[in-house]
């Protein structure tokens, strides 16, 4: 008789152990090693294999495949996905709990369904009566979307055969579980198997599938890392459950650009598009008052106008405070040092809030001057044109380097109203500006001060 076998294995990294331990070598998480019973093969039996093989040709001799993007209905939807939505694709949707993940999917089923995709909406976490209830408020009902409350991927896979959809969504992959797979719903093993089977489904039959997944604490996507490894696009849902705003951004995408973004508010009747972030942002700005900035950040292709505010005051304790929301604190930190070095701000004694209004965040090195800007407007105590916009990445030795996309950047800013853009000397060549639009160039961080705050 076979003896079985049994493993431990962490549920944050899928790191696997003979023995339990309290904290996983990998990861070093705490109380992650859950035991699960390892697969023990039959004596005796075989492998099956695949009996066709597939041969190496040159590249030059494959045939293209061509796959029409089906259009979702939503406009910022289809920008995030890279122009609509691919026959066979396999995505990865993210999100925090409440954030607006079921919404945003059903509005997306409903528009395919009336453009005459049949749908398949399988749900592991409400009953087919709390969606229809959730789908009426949406005014999201159509005979073509077929829902379910299931979480056995075998029973899916009959629901497939029946139904000959062309979009499947599973909510969530977290309560999904195969049979033959002995660890509970959730675990590695489990998310590993069903994810693999989804994947294939996609594949072989061309079927469109959506997978949503739930998030930890540190806001990454729960079970192991190479789930998003295997998926075609990974999306994430971002905001503050106690506003209205919601930012949908994709981190990867096989079929388009990375960090594309679609900007979603959420109303009583669901997710509405905003067609214009920049106005968004940039809505309810303060007039005349020292430590704002506004830059323009390239989020994927689609140029953004957002406000970055500063607050310098002095500290109280002997180590001052340094706090940012939306930007890499270290990059403030490394802008403040330039600051005291290159230009004689005594900062030492000064305790530096920096936050980015609307609550998106910025990874791009351009947003550099802005956030020189508004700290030296708090601290100096001197506000800055309301029609000036700042762009460029600042060095160590104080100089301002080139940023790239300088057109529609300046371009936005100029649907936007300003008038007036600091930036690097070096974009100056190789285009054409707005006509009415003034353009300073600066090579150096104390020449941008200059013509910002007047010294």
């Amino acid at each position: 008789m076979t003896k079985k076998k049994n493993r431990f294995v962490c549920q944050e990294c899928g790191y696997e152990s003979p023995k339990w331990m309290g904290r996983c070598p990998s990861c070093g998480n705490w109380n992650s090693m859950i035991e699960e019973r390892e697969p023990v093969r039959i004596p005796g039996t075989a492998v099956k294999l695949n009996q066709k093989r597939e041969k190496a040709v040159p590249i030059t001799r494959v045939e293209k495949l061509d796959q029409p993007r089906s259009d979702t209905g939503m406009r910022e939807l289809n920008r995030v996905l890279g122009g609509g939505l691919v026959p066979g694709s396999f995505i990865l949707v993210g999100g925090d709990p409440g954030i607006g993940k079921s919404t945003l999917l059903l509005q997306a089923t409903h528009q395919l369904a009336k453009r005459g995709m049949p749908v398949l909406y399988v749900s592991g976490e409400e009953s087919a009566e709390q969606i229809r209830l959730r789908a009426e408020r949406l005014g999201a009902l159509d005979d073509r979307v077929m829902v379910a409350s299931e979480t056995d991927l075998t029973a899916i896979e009959s629901l497939l055969e029946e139904t000959r959809p062309k979009l499947v969504v599973i909510d969530s992959i977290q309560t999904m579980f195969h049979p033959e797979v002995t660890s509970a719903p959730g675990s590695v093993s489990q998310v590993r198997e069903c994810t693999g089977q989804l994947m294939r489904w996609a594949k072989e039959k061309g079927i469109a599938i959506i997978i949503v997944g739930h998030v930890t604490k540190a806001g990454a996507i729960a079970g192991p890392r190479m789930l998003e490894h295997m998926v075609d696009s990974v999306l994430y849902f971002e905001g503050e459950r106690h506003h209205t705003y919601r930012v949908l951004r994709a981190v990867k995408n096989r079929f388009g650009s990375t960090n594309e973004i679609g900007v979603f508010e959420m109303k009583e009747t669901g997710l509405s598009e905003v067609g214009n972030p920049s106005e968004m942002f940039l809505s309810g700005r303060p007039v005349g008052v020292p430590g704002t900035a506004v830059t323009a950040s390239m989020e994927g292709t689609r140029p953004v106008l957002v406000e970055l505010q500063a607050l310098v005051t002095p500290t109280s304790f002997a180590t001052p405070k340094r706090m940012a929301t939306g930007v890499d604190p270290h990059r403030v930190t490394m802008i403040m040092a330039v600051l005291e070095k290159r230009l004689g701000f005594f900062l030492q004694n000064q305790d530096a809030y920096l936050n980015v209004v609307g609550g998106v965040r910025l990874d791009e090195p351009a947003v550099d001057l802005s956030i020189a800007v508004s700290l030296a407007s708090s601290f100096r105590d001197r506000a800055t044109s309301p029609h000036d916009l700042f762009i460029g990445e600042v060095g160590l030795t104080g100089e301002v380097r080139a940023v790239s996309r300088i057109e529609q950047r300046v371009a936005e800013a100029f649907n936007m109203g300003f008038r007036r853009v600091i930036f690097p000397e070096k974009n100056r060549r190789g285009w054409t500006p707005p006509q009415g639009m003034e353009l300073i160039g600066v090579s150096a961080l104390g020449e941008a001060l200059e013509v910002a705050l007047g010294g």
